[in-house]
């Protein structure tokens, strides 16, 4: 056991190659069993597993009220040091439980999962790490794996990789609640909308989701606990980002992107977060960048106790899946439904809101809650909601989302309703006509 737990806590700062990172992450969960669970969500073009090293006081399964939280790296295969603090915050947090009160009480209330590369192929292809670009930016397919999501605003026809789609099963699979991408070549905090439309608001150079507060705060949190991303000042002299975040499609604008796919059809609030103005660093750096983003890392984590949750039930008690939570006047185009026990998550910043529970077939309900700030309580606001009239016998489950442009048909919808300019001269016209 000695061994194990030495073994586990010798992480240099270095880069860690596939055999490496394997070695790591199965040494941490031998050292920590009861605290930790390792799983493979798939694997990609060349077979290498998509490992995901799960931390909490529950790692092996969902509990009911804990949220489950998520950090993906190294989509991007040449952007590599999301891969190497990742593999640093599993350390810091394995080693301060039991230790630190704060970091204690965040692994007991919160279930997070942690995949340190998601493009192994792409990592394991730069052979000359460059601060630009390389081939490893991409897939073994040569395919851009945020560029390879369905988009919510139109058919990016992507031929969908075995990498995006194992990380489509395990959104669905999971009820993750918040999340964060990690990239590099930039030093700034990214939220969604990457795509949008004129619905959107699009034609003002920013794509607003009905959450725009939220998103605003949780790239914020990270950017103002960061060494230097809340400086805004960027990469160079061409580039500024006020506060150190953006509007995705403010930056530019992003096809099949991870973080609107999370948002849209995974309930999911997911920032793109990039870490670093050189996208392969040299490996001497990597202690800097470590001290840079730790304290951002964690309270980043936290957010994940914005807002209010619930379960929805029956007249017996038992949980309602499928029923649609949502708070009144922020309707999101995909409805935001109960997983299969029931729960709900909704992150919200402090307010007064209404919030709807509708069992499809039966009268919503409204109750109107008051949110404080429960992150450092490490639990948001707790409201369930109990259906009388409804019981397993009467109960139907409801078909989920279609993956299509959702976005796109409502462009189509609001334009069939309001009159353009070439329908109102038409009219005109006729009428001058017919006098």
């Amino acid at each position: 056991i000695l061994c194990l737990v030495s073994a586990a806590a010798a992480l240099d700062f270095k880069y860690h190659h596939t055999e490496e990172l394997e070695e790591y992450l199965r040494g941490v969960h031998a050292a920590y069993p009861s605290l930790t669970h390792l799983y493979s969500i798939g694997r990609s073009v060349e077979g290498r597993h998509l490992w995901v090293l799960v931390l909490g006081r529950f790692p092996t399964h969902h509990k009911i009220g804990i949220p489950e939280f998520k950090y993906v790296a190294n989509m991007h295969g040449d952007e590599t040091v999301g891969r190497e603090i990742l593999l640093h915050l599993i350390d810091f947090l394995v080693t301060s439980y039991g230790r630190d009160p704060v970091i204690t009480r965040l692994l007991n209330n919160t279930r997070i999962h942690i995949m340190p590369t998601m493009n192994p192929d792409g990592f394991e292809a730069t052979k000359v790490p460059d601060c630009y670009y390389t081939r490893g930016r991409y897939n073994r397919n040569g395919e851009d794996l945020n560029r390879n999501f369905p988009d919510a605003f139109e058919n990016n026809s992507a031929n969908i990789q075995p990498e995006t789609r194992a990380v489509m099963d395990w959104i669905q699979n999971e009820t993750f609640v918040l999340s964060a991408n990690l990239h590099g070549g930039a030093l700034v905090a990214s939220y969604t909308f990457d795509n949008g439309n004129p619905v959107t608001g699009s034609l003002k150079g920013y794509s607003k989701s009905p959450d725009d507060d939220v998103f605003v705060h949780l790239a914020k949190t990270y950017s103002s606990n960061h060494a230097s991303m809340y400086k805004g000042t960027g990469c160079d002299n061409r580039q500024t980002f006020p506060g150190g975040i953006t509007n995705g499609y403010s930056w530019y604008q992003l096809e099949g992107g991870m973080q609107d796919y999370n948002y849209v059809w995974g309930q999911c609030f997911e920032i793109t977060l990039e870490l670093s103005c050189c996208k392969y660093p040299p490996a001497d750096q990597l202690e800097k960048f470590w001290r840079d983003n730790k304290v951002a890392l964690i309270e980043y984590i936290k957010q994940v106790h914005l807002g209010v949750k619930g379960q929805v039930t029956d007249k017996n008690g038992n949980p309602i899946p499928n029923a649609i939570v949502e708070v009144k006047g922020r309707p999101h185009i995909c409805p935001y439904r109960t997983n299969e026990q029931g729960e709900y998550f909704l992150l919200l910043l402090p307010g007064t809101y209404v919030i709807n529970a509708t069992v499809p077939g039966f009268k919503s309900m409204l109750k109107t809650v008051e949110i404080l700030d429960n992150t450092g309580n490490f639990s948001a606001l707790k409201q369930d909601f109990s259906f009388p009239e409804v019981s397993d016998k009467i109960r139907s489950r409801v078909a989920s989302c279609p993956k299509t442009p959702l976005y796109q048909e409502l462009t189509r919808a609001s334009a069939a309703v309001k009159p353009t300019v070439h329908i109102l001269v038409l009219m005109t016209i006729m009428l001058v006509i017919f006098k």
